[in-house]
């Protein structure tokens, strides 16, 4: 019997066995192509809850992905927090333009009320309705994938990367408070999503780990012990997103309790696998950028294809899928996996 979408997503997140591998993106899916469809774009898509569901949509319903993955920025946080965001073109994600914390973490606190604050009603009531779509009058099973930044990505927001890379050496007590609170946040709004509706939270974070601009003491001392705490206080499955090459990092990475690590191109899945043991499953990580944005359906199903080989738990983009990615590419994915099978039977 076949498994619903959702029930294979979570089998594999609690490291069961499935019918097969599910084909999603964890990261950000809004293309051009869609919005055009749906009439949902960027930027009102960003703090509409009607168009940011809209266009979540139709990357199942169009575009064929196994998960419904929702908003489309990494800003939301950072945004209530007190920075300034441009809210970005049809095609070019909203984008933070100050950091009101570069001074340091003196008047840094949490809001009252956070969860009433900025685009969060927008994104909890988004949730609220793909969850009564994917439920009420339908026979399928879809996954929601909230995503959300990370501690380190509010962090760097709030205080500019050079800022926490200087004070994990000059000034450790910033960086462990800007990191106890930028986890607290995360945890409280998670939580939120997941009461909401949400089925999964997916939660890029770390570039700066995946940059190697950050010693690998740092991670292990300093960051993983509030990933940790983030994975222990959050009540649902998690995901942790990292961009760059994070190979060295994958180790201590796979101990903090996430269900699943998405890698981008850089990093070999099979040594992912071989760090990462039983304790996280492997998402990825076909380019986005050379192969679903400039390739073509036939070298998307090659590289999908080597990815399955290989041993991916989960196949999907490297990292966010670009906004003129062609529909044809994304819709190649869940046709590769389906031929892999084939061809194995």
């Amino acid at each position: 019997m076949e498994q619903s979408s959702k029930k294979r997503l979570i089998n594999v997140l609690q490291g069961k066995a499935v019918d097969k591998i599910p084909c999603l993106s964890v990261t950000q899916t809004g293309t051009v192509e869609l919005m055009d469809r749906t009439g949902a774009a960027w930027p009102a898509a960003h703090s509409d809850p009607e168009k940011m569901a809209d266009l979540a949509l139709a990357g199942h319903e169009i575009a064929g992905l196994e998960a419904i993955r929702y908003p489309y920025c990494l800003t939301v946080l950072a945004e209530i927090m007190g920075c300034n965001v441009r809210m970005g073109t049809k095609d070019i994600q909203p984008s933070v333009l100050t950091h009101p914390f570069s001074d340091g973490p003196e008047k840094l606190k949490i809001p009252e009320i956070l969860l009433e604050k900025g685009r969060i009603p927008v994104i909890l009531k988004a949730t609220e309705i793909l969850k009564a779509r994917t439920e009420n009058g339908t026979d399928y099973e879809v996954p929601l994938i909230a995503g959300m930044e990370g501690p380190l990505t509010v962090f760097t927001h709030l205080a500019e990367i050079k800022n926490c890379l200087i004070w994990t050496i000059k000034k450790p007590d910033y960086f462990d408070v800007f990191m106890e609170t930028c986890t607290e946040i995360c945890i409280e709004y998670a939580n939120a999503l997941f009461e909401h509706g949400a089925d999964v939270v997916c939660m890029p974070d770390g570039g700066i780990v995946g940059s190697r601009m950050m010693p690998p003491s740092v991670l292990e001392y300093s960051v993983k012990p509030f990933y940790k705490r983030f994975c222990k206080k959050v009540k649902g499955p998690r995901i942790l997103h990292i961009c760059g090459d994070i190979g060295d990092s994958l180790k201590t990475l796979s101990e903090c309790g996430f269900d699943a690590i998405s890698i981008e191109e850089k990093v070999s899945i099979k040594a992912a696998k071989a760090s990462i043991g039983d304790k996280a499953r492997v998402i990825g990580n076909i380019s986005p950028s050379q192969t679903l944005l400039l390739g073509t359906p036939a070298s998307v199903k090659a590289e999908a294809k080597q990815c399955l080989s290989e041993g991916v738990d989960i196949l999907a983009p490297g990292c966010g899928i670009a906004p003129r990615t062609p529909l044809a590419n994304i819709r190649a994915l869940v046709e590769a996996r389906d031929e892999w099978y084939n061809e194995k039977n």
